[in-house]
Parts: C-alpha cells; sequence; structure tokens
C-alpha cells in the first residue's frame, strides 16, 4: 500500500460538523500539523470529502 503525507492547510472555522470530525479522525489538529498514513478504501472517502481543506502528498 502507498503511504501518503496529509497536513491540514485551512482553518476548520466556518466548517461543518462532519469536515471537523473527518479531520480530527485522520489525526489533525492545527493548522500545518501533518500526519502520515497507508492509502485504503476508507482513507480515500476521508480525503475525498476534505480535499478542500488538505494537501495530500505521496511519500515514496
Amino acid at each position: 500500500m502507498p503511504k501518503v503525507r496529509i497536513t491540514l492547510n485551512r482553518s476548520l472555522i466556518g466548517q461543518g460538523f462532519k469536515a471537523k470530525e473527518t479531520i480530527k479522525s485522520l489525526g489533525l489538529k492545527k493548522i500545518n500539523s501533518s500526519v502520515e498514513r497507508e492509502v485504503d478504501d476508507s482513507l480515500q472517502g476521508m480525503l475525498n470529502k476534505v480535499n478542500h481543506l488538505v494537501e495530500v502528498e505521496e511519500i515514496k
């Protein structure tokens, strides 16, 4: 499975409850915080929901 680095780039102010909970479940807390995760179907679905708030980079 490929690994990705997910970085929170935008504030959660004004976002809906589901977007806030999705960001929390990804493990992101503050702007510019990053996590490294392996890609699977559930992670891909979460990233599709909050793609306007995060930046995703593939790690080799």
